[in-house]
């Protein structure tokens, strides 16, 4: 015991620096050797695997997550036990996203991370703040008002903008980022049916888009000042909007002729006891939160829609095939306004726009925070505060839940003896699942369809070549540098 005093008197800092060096070593391959998934290093866990690997996250945690069977674990720094895991499992999904519903809610961190941004909104809201938010937008938006309503403005958007715009750019053989396009697009249609207000995003002449946002934050720097100035304009906009239509609400006493979904909201509080059923917080945070979920998700979901149509023109023919017989020949010209019904009987163009959604999805990734311990299926415990994240992206990936063809782009998969079948909502997250299942899931593919059929019967869309096309890591799967395209008028056969 004497000796140990005189050892540590006779240390030099090279001999503690080589035993540091040793005790991390080992640790590590130890780890390498022993763990399940990416290499946790010690002290600062996965953050080293994720800074070698962030310039393609995507396809890192697809491999990661497939090499360990479906799940694994992971940490933060420093020596805290495991904090999260990642799966893929559609049985792990619908334990959580269904089975366990209240056990694995949004949770503090994901309410922080968006607080600024969408305070209550419905996408950042758990509990009977949640549920209230969702029986009101189901109640709305599922009804026959609003989607007579939601038909026409993306109908009118579609022929008195989009359509003009692109006459524009064939014309001048004019290239243009086709991503920057489609969120102009809708941005206009998403505030026009939340807000009843068309900013005017969408002009001929591309104008300076007035409300811009970045949803992660950053360190307190210069973009995080830009951050919270558009944060600070978006919460004007919309704090005006809330008001001023409040105020016509009590003046006309009612709006019956608007069927907006902030009017609709409006119209079931009641004015006699001089009480509203929702604040005007409440509306304006939920507005904002369907106006991002809107303008974001359908608009990446048609650029990677189109890229993959360029990469496969049999696709591109089969679509144009259904058209012309939909609409025969009376029908088919450059004038044409599709109907409701129209846009629902063409079943392969739904099939192809699930199928881009498959393999790129709006929402890659997806998290929830654990309220108590718990097992899922196969297995893996989680701990209470534990984060589990799901990669939708990753599961469009796994052969052994879309078998052997996985990672091809093929439509003819979601087709059953000519009609679409919808898969598992647990094996095919996108539209997410279980109780927080998207309220707007069949507004984005009315959207969707419209906006595809309007321009594929008018025009073949090229992509400009040399262009490098991949993911950009943020909540949204963004195109990271757009997509260059150049319009070219349909064949007139065709018509």
């Amino acid at each position: 015991m004497s000796l140990l005093p005189s050892l540590l008197l006779n240390l030099t800092l090279a001999d503690i620096a080589i035993a540091i060096t040793l005790l991390f070593l080992s640790s590590s391959l130890m780890n390498y050797l022993t763990s399940k998934g990416p290499m946790m290093w010690p002290v600062l866990g996965i953050i080293p695997t994720l800074f070698f690997h962030i310039s393609n996250i995507y396809e890192w945690a697809t491999d990661a997550v497939l090499c360990s069977g479906g799940t694994f674990p992971f940490r933060g720094m420093w020596f805290g036990r495991c904090y999260g895991i990642i799966t893929i499992d559609p049985l792990n999904i619908e334990y959580m996203l269904k089975t366990r519903f209240s056990n694995f809610p949004k949770g503090r961190y994901y309410r922080e991370r968006f607080l600024d941004f969408l305070g209550d909104g419905i996408f950042n809201a758990d509990d009977q703040t949640w549920k209230d938010q969702r029986r009101a937008a189901t109640s709305e938006m599922h009804s026959a008002r609003f989607a007579q309503y939601s038909v026409e403005t993306i109908r009118e958007l579609v022929h008195r903008k989009l359509l003009v715009l692109l006459e524009r750019l064939a014309d001048g053989n004019l290239a243009v980022d086709l991503q920057d396009v489609f969120l102009r697009f809708t941005f206009d249609n998403i505030c026009t049916a939340a807000f009843g207000v068309d900013p005017g995003c969408l002009g001929i002449d591309l104008p300076v888009i007035p409300f811009v946002w970045k949803v992660m934050k950053s360190l307190n720097v210069c973009t995080e000042k830009k951050l919270k100035e558009a944060i600070k304009t978006v919460h004007e906009f919309a704090e005006k909007t809330v008001s001023k239509r409040r105020a016509e609400f009590l003046k006309l006493e009612g709006l019956d002729n608007r069927s907006d979904l902030l009017s609709r909201l409006m119209e079931v509080d009641d004015v006699e006891s001089g009480k509203f059923k929702f604040s005007d917080k409440f509306l304006k945070d939920f507005c904002i939160s369907f106006i991002l979920a809107g303008r974001d998700t359908s608009s990446v979901a048609l650029a990677w829609f189109f890229w993959l149509l360029n990469q496969h023109p049999h696709v591109e023919q089969r679509i144009l095939e259904e058209i012309s017989t939909i609409l025969g020949k009376h029908r088919l010209n450059s004038s044409t306004i599709l109907t409701a019904d129209e846009l629902k009987r063409m079943e392969y163009l739904q099939a192809a726009l699930s199928e881009s959604l498959r393999l790129y999805p709006s929402v890659p990734i997806d998290f929830k925070e654990v309220q108590n311990d718990d097992v899922f299926p196969d297995g893996t415990r989680v701990m209470k505060g534990a984060r589990v994240i799901y990669s939708i992206y990753s599961m469009a990936r796994d052969k052994s839940i879309w078998g052997n063809d996985f990672r091809e782009f093929k439509p003819e998969r979601w087709i059953k003896d000519g009609v679409f079948v919808s898969e598992n909502q647990f094996k095919y997250a996108v539209f997410n699942a279980g109780p927080r299942l998207c309220i707007g899931k069949k507004f984005a593919y009315m959207q969707m369809k419209m906006v595809a059929a309007s321009i594929l019967m008018r025009y073949h869309v090229e992509v400009v070549k040399g262009q490098e096309v991949m993911p950009k890591m943020t909540t949204t799967l963004y195109m990271r540098n757009g997509l260059k395209v150049l319009v070219r008028p349909r064949d007139k056969s065709f018509m």
